[in-house]
C-alpha cells in the first residue's frame, strides 16, 4: 500500500475548513440546545477536531467508520452532509437517521457511516463484526473505530482486542484520550495511563500521536493503514486530546480548573494550524474571512433544512422496529 502523505497549502487550508465547520457547528449546536431546538443529550467535539479530521483524510469510502456518541465531527468529517446531521438532532425525517436517531445515533450506509451508540465502548465488538465480515467476504477495506479513553474500563474493549489480535481482523482502534471519560481522571482509575500499552498485552501494534495536531494525525494513520494492509493485523492509535466543553450538556464540570482549559485551548487543533499558516505566510485574515463565510452560509443552510424537515407521522411509529412478517406467521 504505501500511501504518501500530500501535505501542501491546499491540503493545509482544507484540514482546517474541516475542523473549523466542526466548531462553527458544534458552537451553534450549543445555541441550538439553549432554544430547545434539539432535545436529550449533547456531547460536543470542541477541541478534538484533528483526530477525527486527520484520520478520514486518509481513509477510503469503502472503508467504515463505528463512532461514539460524541460523533458529529467524524460524521462531518467522513462527509455526512451538515443538514442531514443537524435535522436528525432536530428529530425530524429527513435526518441521517429519519429522526430516530438524535445526537448520539447519526447513521449514513452510503457513507459506511455506521455511527455511535449511548452505551460505553458499544462500538468495539460491532467494528470487531464489521471487520470480520469484510475479511471473510475478502473486501478491502478496514473498519475503523472511534471510542474515548473511558471504554479501556469495559469488558467489551478487551474483547474486541482480543479477538482481533487472535482473528487477524482488518481494524483500526482510534482511541480518543481526553483524559477525563464522563468526569474522572485517567490517573485515578487506570493503573496504566498509556492506553497505547494495553494493545501491547494482546499482541497488537501501537503508537501514541498529539491528538492536537491534525498533521500528526493524519500521519499516523496512513502509517497504521499501511501496517493493517501489509500484516492482516489490527493497530492500536492513541490520539492525546482534550475536550474543552463539558462531557455533556448537563456537566458542571467541576472535576477540572478552568486554567487547565484555557492552557488546553491555547494549543487546541484549530489555532495551531491556522497561527502555523500565518507564521509560515501561506494564510491570512482574509483567507480566514472568506473560510468563516462559507461555514456560516453551510450552517445557515443547514438550519433551514433541518426546521423544513417533517415530524414523524405518529401511524409509522412502530415502522422498522420489528421485522415483517412472512405469510402465515401472527402479526
Amino acid at each position: 500500500m504505501n500511501q504518501k502523505l500530500h501535505i501542501d497549502r491546499t491540503h493545509l487550508i482544507n484540514q482546517l475548513k474541516q475542523m473549523l465547520r466542526i466548531r462553527r457547528f458544534e458552537e451553534k449546536c450549543t445555541q441550538l440546545y439553549a432554544e430547545e431546538k434539539i432535545r436529550g443529550f449533547l456531547h460536543l467535539y470542541i477541541g478534538e477536531e484533528a483526530i477525527a479530521v486527520g484520520v478520514m483524510s486518509v481513509l477510503k469510502p469503502e472503508d467504515q467508520i463505528v463512532a461514539t456518541y460524541r460523533e458529529h465531527g467524524h460524521a462531518l468529517a467522513r462527509g455526512l452532509s451538515m443538514g442531514s446531521i443537524l435535522a436528525e438532532m432536530f428529530g425530524r425525517t429527513n435526518g441521517c437517521s429519519r429522526g430516530r436517531g438524535g445526537s448520539m445515533h447519526l447513521f449514513d450506509k452510503q457513507m459506511n457511516f455506521y455511527g455511535g451508540n449511548a452505551i460505553v465502548a458499544g462500538g468495539l465488538p460491532l467494528a470487531a463484526g464489521l471487520a470480520m465480515a469484510n475479511k471473510k467476504q475478502h473486501r478491502d477495506a478496514v473498519t475503523v473505530c472511534f471510542f474515548g479513553e473511558g471504554a479501556v474500563a469495559e469488558g467489551e474493549f478487551h474483547e474486541a482486542m482480543n479477538l482481533a489480535v487472535l482473528w487477524k481482523l482488518p481494524v483500526l482502534f482510534v482511541c480518543e484520550n481526553n483524559g477525563y471519560a464522563m468526569g474522572t481522571a485517567l490517573s485515578l482509575s487506570e493503573s496504566e495511563t498509556n492506553i497505547a500499552k494495553k494493545a501491547s498485552g494482546y499482541g497488537m501494534a501501537s503508537s501514541q500521536v498529539d491528538g492536537m495536531n491534525v498533521v500528526d494525525v493524519e500521519s499516523a494513520t496512513s502509517t497504521a493503514l499501511d501496517l493493517i494492509k501489509t500484516t492482516s493485523q489490527p493497530y492500536f492509535l492513541e490520539c492525546k486530546t482534550y475536550r474543552f466543553r463539558g462531557h455533556s450538556s448537563f456537566d458542571g464540570q467541576l472535576y477540572r480548573e478552568k486554567e487547565e482549559i484555557r492552557q488546553w485551548e491555547e494549543k487546541g487543533p484549530v489555532i495551531r494550524l491556522q497561527n502555523w499558516l500565518k507564521e509560515n505566510n501561506h494564510f491570512n485574515e482574509e483567507d480566514l474571512d472568506e473560510l468563516e463565510s462559507e461555514i456560516k452560509a453551510e450552517i445557515e443552510a443547514a438550519i433551514e433544512f433541518a426546521e423544513g424537515g417533517a415530524w414523524e407521522d405518529t401511524a409509522d411509529l412502530c415502522k422498522d422496529v420489528y421485522s415483517p412478517t412472512q405469510q402465515g406467521e401472527p402479526g
